[in-house]
């Protein structure tokens, strides 16, 4: 196990809080730039692969880019740019919303429901290798984060 001062060479935080955001965010980055790995061969990034599963837990029921947008894990991702680039790809289709023109309705395509199901089994394993936890201590962390969000 690697402490947060060694990963970052840092002998010592201004106080616990200080070091917890660190800790955080630095675990953060940590797991996003695995993550990366895992999806490369696939040709998605993280945020890609979040735009599918949004979609895919929709049944087939399309959603606007900003639902998209609000339902994303990075809030700061272009929702707009991902949905393009996985067009491109032919895992996702924009339609024409028959009931507002001005909306454009977004589904994902066999394609990309195909892709989700090679990455499943993948990003099940992954998850459980990179979290270095037993079961009850990942649910207490979970427990903890979702307190620390208030």
């Amino acid at each position: 196990m690697v402490k947060i001062e060694e990963a970052i060479q840092q002998k010592e935080f201004k106080d616990p809080y200080n070091k917890l955001v660190v800790n955080l965010l630095y675990t953060h980055s940590y797991l996003v730039t695995a993550q990366a790995s895992l999806f490369k061969p696939k040709d998605l990034s993280p945020e890609q692969y979040n735009v599918l599963r949004i979609l895919r837990g929709q049944n087939g029921k399309p959603l606007t880019v900003s639902s998209i947008q609000d339902r994303m894990l990075n809030k700061m991702s272009n929702a707009s740019r991902l949905v393009e680039k996985l067009k491109n790809k032919g895992m996702v289709k924009r339609e024409e919303c028959p009931a507002d023109r001005r909306q454009v309705d977004i589904v994902i395509t066999e394609k990309g429901l195909s892709v989700l199901n090679e990455l499943e089994k993948q990003v099940e394993e992954f998850n459980q290798q990179i979290v270095n936890l037993n079961t009850q201590e990942v649910n207490e962390l979970n427990d903890l984060l979702d307190k620390l969000r208030g």
